[in-house]
C-alpha cells in the first residue's frame, strides 16, 4: 500500500495508520457534503444509517458500520450497519462487546488514527482477538476510522469487504475521517456528549433480531420472553409474534436488563412487565400467563422464591 500520510510504527507490512491532521481531503468530497447534508435534515441515527447507506455503496464495500463506546470505553456496540448484497450482517451480536476484542485496533483509535488494513491474514501476532471476528465475520480487508467530539472518543466507523480484498485510498480514508468528525459533532456536540453516561445506562439497550431476513432493533420492553428450543430460543414478542434466534438463552440472559427479565425455568426467561396471571392452584404445577399470548408457561420449582420475590406475591 502507499499513502503520503506519516504513518505510526507498521507492525504489518499491509496495515497503515493514517493521521487526520497531516493531509487535506483529496477526492469522495461528495460523501463531505452528502454527510452534512443528511444531518442537516434528519434525526441524527437515520442521518447516519442514510451516510453509511450512501458512503458504502458508493466506495463498493460490503459493510459500512459504526459502533459506539460506552462512556467508559471499556464496552462498545454495534449501533448502525448497512450490508450489501447477501453479505451477513452482525449488529445483532456485537452489542455490549468488551473492548478487550479490539484492543489492538483501540490503542489507534484512542490516538485519532484511522487503521487501513488490506489483509486481514497478515495481522501481527498482538492483533489475534481482533484477527479472529474478522474471520468470523468473513471479512478480507478493513477500514476504521474514530468517532471524536471535543478530544474525547466516541466510536468508530469504517468499511469492511468480504467479496475481494482492498487497497483503501488516501482520497477515501481522508473524507471518512472529515465524515466521522460530522457525525461525532451532530452527535455528541454541543454538550449531548456530557449526558451520555446517562443516556446510555437509563434507555434500555436496543437488540436486534433477523425477521424475514431484515435485522431490525427491538426495544427489550417489546419482548414478552425468551425460551430455549435446541439450538435456537425463541423470542416471543408483544405483537404476538415468534423469532427464532440463533444465540443461546444464557446469551440472552447477559442482554435482557435484569431488572424486568427474571428466569421461571431453567429454559425460560420473562418479562414482568407483561405478566397478567400466576396460576397457582395446581400446588405441583405453577403456570404464568402473558398479555397478548395464549398458552401458558410453567415455572419450575427451584424458581418459585424467585417468582414470589420478583412478583410481590
Amino acid at each position: 500500500m502507499s499513502s503520503s500520510h506519516n504513518t505510526a510504527v507498521q507492525p504489518a507490512n499491509n496495515v497503515i495508520f493514517h493521521d487526520p491532521a497531516l493531509a487535506p481531503v483529496r477526492g469522495a468530497s461528495d460523501w463531505l457534503f452528502d454527510c452534512a447534508d443528511k444531518l442537516l435534515r434528519f434525526p441524527v441515527d437515520q442521518a447516519i444509517s442514510l451516510i453509511l447507506s450512501a458512503m458504502g455503496e458508493t466506495a463498493a464495500v460490503d459493510r459500512a458500520w459504526m459502533i459506539e463506546y460506552r462512556p467508559d470505553l471499556l464496552r462498545f456496540r454495534n449501533t448502525h450497519e448497512w450490508c450489501r448484497g447477501k453479505t451477513t450482517p452482525y449488529v445483532k451480536e456485537l452489542q455490549e462487546v468488551p473492548t478487550t476484542l479490539i484492543a489492538w485496533l483501540h490503542r489507534y483509535m484512542v490516538k485519532e488514527k484511522a487503521v487501513a488494513i488490506y489483509n486481514i491474514h497478515e495481522l501481527p501476532r498482538s492483533a489475534r482477538a481482533i484477527q479472529i471476528e474478522f474471520i468470523r465475520q468473513g471479512d478480507k480487508s478493513v477500514l476504521s476510522v474514530p468517532v471524536f467530539c471535543d478530544d474525547q472518543l466516541y466510536g468508530i466507523i469504517g468499511f469492511d469487504t468480504t467479496v475481494s480484498y482492498r487497497e483503501w485510498a488516501s482520497a477515501e480514508v481522508d473524507a471518512l475521517f472529515q465524515c466521522a468528525r460530522l457525525i461525532g459533532y451532530a452527535k455528541y456536540g454541543n454538550g449531548r456528549g456530557a449526558h451520555r453516561a446517562v443516556l446510555y445506562e437509563g434507555q434500555s439497550p436496543t437488540l436486534y433480531l433477523s425477521m424475514k431476513g431484515v435485522v431490525q432493533g427491538i426495544q427489550p420492553e417489546a419482548i414478552l420472553g425468551v425460551r430455549s428450543a435446541g439450538n435456537y430460543t425463541e423470542i416471543w414478542l408483544a405483537n404476538g409474534s415468534m423469532v427464532l434466534d440463533s444465540r443461546s438463552l444464557g446469551m440472552w440472559v447477559t442482554l435482557l436488563p435484569q431488572k424486568t427479565f427474571f428466569r421461571i425455568h431453567r429454559t425460560a426467561v420473562i418479562n414482568a412487565l407483561h405478566v397478567v396471571e400466576v396460576d397457582r392452584s395446581d400446588r405441583d404445577r405453577w403456570l404464568i400467563r402473558m398479555r397478548d399470548m395464549n398458552r401458558t408457561w410453567p415455572v419450575s420449582r427451584s424458581y418459585r422464591k424467585l417468582l414470589r420475590e420478583r412478583m410481590g406475591i
